[in-house]
């Protein structure tokens, strides 16, 4: 089971200039964080940092693999993602991390936590929209056409069914307000006050 200690760089031991790190990343990782959306992931995660005498320079980046399934046919899909961050540790009096690029530790600190980064990392490298590649191009092509026709599986044609009772629905609700406001004798009183004044 992975932990957040496993994500710490002990940097004071280190020698000046640049070293390396490597993460693995699986599902195990996001519990940490109660993050569901992926059904497994495959992520290697690199981190290249150099040490000066004043501060921290740190590039992380990541590449691989996670499952999730498409928003369109609701299968199930290896999507592979990759991406980079850059950040730089500063020491000053106190602990400050507003900045998504600039980390401030107080001084005599000693190790450096890198899961939140890794975590922000890897979900912003997530795509909006999660479409299978082997439909990708034609759903492009039929959503620029309005129409979404390559798809035969049976959600879909339910879908259309509900939009269909839908519009059946709405539209006998519309002339139902029609007829009640030609009869209700109601408002025409209501409507005499006002034109009294």
């Amino acid at each position: 089971m992975v932990s957040e200690k496993d994500f710490l760089i002990q940097f004071t031991g280190l020698k000046l200039g640049e070293h390396q790190f490597e993460y693995h990343i699986e599902n195990d990782f996001f519990d940490i964080f109660d993050y569901s959306e992926f059904n497994s992931a495959n992520i290697q995660v690199s981190i290249s940092m150099l040490k000066k005498t004043t501060m921290l320079e740190l590039q992380l980046s990541h590449k691989g693999t996670i499952n999730v399934p498409c928003d369109v046919t609701n299968d199930d899909f290896d999507l592979p993602i990759e991406g980079n961050l850059n950040l730089l540790v500063k020491f000053g009096d106190e602990f400050n991390n507003d900045s998504d690029e600039l980390l401030i530790l107080p001084h005599g600190e000693f190790q450096l936590n890198v899961i939140q980064y890794i975590y922000e990392m890897i979900a912003l490298s997530v795509p909006y929209k999660r479409i299978h590649p082997d439909i990708a191009a034609d759903y492009e092509e039929e959503e620029s056409d309005g129409e979404l026709d390559f798809l035969d599986s049976d959600d879909l044609e339910m879908i259309n069914e509900e939009d269909d009772d839908d519009e059946l629905n709405d539209n006998e609700t519309d002339e139902n307000s029609d007829e009640n406001n030609d009869t209700d004798p109601r408002w025409d009183k209501l409507k005499q006050l006002l034109t009294d004044k």
